[in-house]
């Protein structure tokens, strides 16, 4: 089968889809598929290459950062160069499939435009739902979601890939699209990262770096971005400290949103918060194996590829996250999380309080949480479940 990757966020540019369609690329082309990735340019990627067994093109383009976006630089690639070069590298490929990652980028909409004219399959992973808490930037990004995005995505009659329940029920409100055309597919977890062998050491070295010793140490993985602030942790700060004095609240990823520093410094906890900004991805191991207890989306949002890896590692995540948030696969409250309730940071401290102080509930949600990963999550599960999806696209044509 001959796949074409779409994607306008490709490794080396960091990111969960980027991470995701790496994979599902090179595990397809080890199983003997023909893949081709387009993606925008980064930085000094290589224009072309063939990484393994697949072809990666970077096309030229430019990448604002605005706060409408979170401050993420978003990749733009149309110019009549990439429109003709786009054609030609998939009327030369002549894809079974097309595999689009994004909605709203306009590599995916200019790859839509090919595939209804030559009437190719489309498959579309939607991995973000365009929402924000600001009142106005939502307003704005509902406007264009049903307009704009909104025809490009029904235009080529896609396959949807939702990520999780709230993507699933996202894309049949918003995008009208039939349930009968959306499939629940998780994002996929390389397990083996997770090494339990290193363990020890990764521990020992992340928390010398962090010069915190053996102080109790809750991890907060992943980009601050407004969706997920950081504030409920830092407002539940207080009370674990009263609990707990020597407690460290470690936050590690890009900060795009400050707001919870300043919220640190306004309680008087800031004495107890590291902030480290963006580690390489070969790091996180090593920071969960230092972790005590990890927190990642606590605004309601949903469960990220952070905290997946989390469970893979056998760190007790804290979410306020639903039960049900992915549909195949539960996740429990006290076999594998901790639940608490978004946004309310007296019931995400006595939840975090609640994991630090019971060492047989941590022992077994470092039991279960790996189990539900390797079962449900695994990247090879994942990329069964894609090469499945591509089939059935492909036989039921356009």
């Amino acid at each position: 089968m001959r796949i074409a990757v779409i994607n306008a966020f490709f490794p080396p540019r960091a990111g969960g889809s980027a991470h995701l369609s790496e994979a599902v690329a090179r595990l397809s082309a080890e199983q003997g598929h023909e893949v081709l990735v387009i993606t925008a340019s980064f930085r000094d990627a290589p224009a072309e290459e063939r990484v393994g067994s697949y072809r990666v093109v970077r096309l030229p383009g430019f990448a604002p950062t605005s706060k409408l976006a979170f401050n993420y630089d978003i990749p733009f690639t149309t110019s009549p160069r990439n429109v003709r070069r786009v054609f030609d590298l998939l009327d030369d490929f002549r894809p079974d499939v097309v595999h689009q990652h994004g909605q709203f980028f306009d590599l995916t909409w200019l790859s839509t435009v090919w595939a209804r004219r030559r009437r190719v399959p489309v498959v579309l992973s939607v991995h973000t739902r365009l929402i924000s808490p600001a009142r106005v930037h939502g307003a704005i990004m509902a406007a264009g979601d049903l307009s704009v995005v909104r025809a490009f995505t029904r235009a080529s009659h896609p396959w949807v890939v939702a990520v999780d329940g709230p993507v699933h029920e996202y894309v049949a409100r918003r995008y009208a699209i039939p349930e009968a055309r959306i499939v629940d597919i998780p994002v996929g977890i390389e397990v083996a990262r997770f090494s339990q062998e290193a363990k020890d050491a990764q521990r020992a070295e992340i928390r010398r770096r962090l010069d915190i010793g053996e102080r109790p140490m809750i991890l907060s993985l992943g980009h601050v971005i407004p969706l997920r602030d950081r504030l409920a942790l830092v407002q539940a700060m207080p009370r674990m400290l009263a609990e707990v004095p020597d407690l460290a609240v470690v936050v590690v990823g890009h900060v795009y949103d400050d707001r919870f520093i300043k919220e640190a410094e306004r309680l008087g906890v800031d004495h107890a918060l590291v902030v480290t900004g963006a580690v390489p991805k070969d790091e996180v191991p090593a920071f969960a194996a230092a972790a005590d207890v990890e927190a990642h989306d606590l605004q309601g949002i949903g469960f990220g590829t952070a905290s997946l890896e989390m469970l893979a590692a056998g760190v007790p995540v804290v979410t306020t996250a639903r039960s049900d948030n992915y549909p195949t696969a539960r996740l429990v409250d006290g076999e594998h999380v901790v639940l608490a309730r978004p946004d309310d940071p007296a019931d995400i401290a006595g939840a975090f309080l609640r994991a630090l102080r019971d060492p047989e509930l941590r022992a077994t949600l470092a039991r279960n949480g790996p189990e539900v990963i390797r079962e449900k999550f695994s990247m090879e599960a994942v990329t069964r479940a894609h090469l499945e999806l591509y089939r059935r696209a492909a036989d039921a044509g356009v």
